[in-house]
């Protein structure tokens, strides 16, 4: 329902499409790569998703906003997207966890954000066109709004994992007072497993579900080294996921090498693509990626069919890929790789999200499997 009382604003294309709509967020304008997410719930865990560093981002469902924002929502502490994009936005928030509604929130973020927008068309001139460069700006100046997205950098051209990992190692929650059921106690002489996290834009829930399944956890830069890795005498390393495009990322498929050689490690999204790279497989980007929490794999172990969250725009090939990883999981809409593992190390990975929050959880199994491993 188009609000009247708003500032008009403008989508531009960079192929010079253009949907009008007004502001629910920041003034101003910005540029980014936009993508769609499928979800019906979840829009604050996808506005601080670090996955989505460098993207406008739109929600197909129509109706955003109805139960507000809460930190205890968020997967980072910021929102991470370039820019938000919705049809509706609910006139009333309902919720009692909520603390503030979704435009006061963008406000304060800063997050330049669009509603009023046709998003079945925008959704289906993406699928049917590609991933391109965009442009939200307030006004109606068609013409100035394109040439913004024209000329703002491609996704591949930007460090956007140095802009979202963290610049100095820390433990997550040591006491145990985010990641354990309220009330549950921790034996202070229990010698717990440690794992060594790679932070290429961790979201919260991993380092929750890690710490719940009795771990001790470890972040670490995105450009820390093999060496200094195993300083901390780990029992595992998690390579966590991350925006961007995988294949620039030659440090990390190093490094992900050589800590292969020594302990079990276990990739998620972005993750999964560095651990791909690291034994000779290739990256390519989709069309329009995988983003939502009801994307269909398959488990070809069991043959059991897993809904799945994801977000993430390349794929690993599976031409050409070496000969020592075997596929585990098959994404069902278009039969790209899901999941490795490797046929002689310790070494598995996951193109989708187990962690996901709010949901599913079909696959929340993959941190017992791997809690598992390093304890055996």
């Amino acid at each position: 329902m188009p609000n009247t009382s708003a500032n008009p604003a403008i989508l531009a294309l960079e192929d010079g499409r253009v949907f009008h709509g007004f502001s629910i967020g920041a003034p101003g304008n910005t540029v980014g790569e936009i993508c769609f997410n499928t979800s019906m719930s979840g829009y604050q865990e996808v506005l601080t998703d670090p996955s989505y560093r460098g993207q406008i981002v739109t929600m197909t469902y129509p109706l955003i906003g109805n139960y507000g924002t809460t930190d205890d929502d968020a997967e980072s502490g910021i929102p991470q997207v370039r820019g938000f994009v919705i049809e509706e936005l609910s006139r009333l928030e309902s919720s009692w966890r909520s603390s503030e509604d979704l435009p006061s929130y963008l406000r304060m973020h800063g997050i330049v954000a669009v509603g009023g927008i046709d998003t079945r068309a925008l959704t289906r001139h993406l699928r049917t066109q590609g991933a391109m460069r965009a442009c939200l700006a307030e006004g109606a100046d068609e013409a100035a709004a394109i040439a913004l997205a024209k000329s703002s950098p491609r996704l591949e051209e930007l460090d956007l994992v140095g802009e979202v990992s963290t610049k100095m190692p820390y433990e997550w929650d040591p006491e145990g007072l985010e990641s354990f059921p309220k009330g549950a106690a921790l034996d202070a002489g229990e010698k717990l497993p440690l794992v060594v996290l790679y932070d290429f834009g961790v979201k919260r829930n991993i380092l929750r579900l890690l710490r719940a399944h009795g771990v001790r956890v470890m972040v670490v830069p995105s450009d820390t080294s093999a060496e200094d890795a195993l300083a901390f005498n780990p029992d595992g390393i998690f390579l966590s996921n991350g925006p961007g495009d995988p294949a620039v990322l030659t440090l990390a498929h190093q490094t992900a090498l050589r800590l292969s050689e020594e302990k079990p490690v276990f990739g998620i999204c972005l993750g999964h693509q560095i651990l791909s790279h690291a034994f000779g497989a290739a990256t390519f980007k989709l069309k329009f990626g995988h983003r939502g929490a009801n994307q269909p794999v398959q488990d070809l172990r069991s043959g059991r069919v897993l809904i799945t969250s994801q977000n993430h725009g390349y794929a690993v090939k599976e031409d050409g890929m070496p000969a020592d990883l075997e596929v585990t999981h098959r994404h069902l809409n278009d039969g790209t790789v899901a999941g490795i593992r490797h046929r002689t190390k310790r070494v598995q990975a996951v193109q989708f999200h187990p962690e996901a929050s709010p949901g599913p959880h079909d696959s929340a199994p993959f941190f017992e499997e791997f809690v598992a491993a390093i304890k055996s």
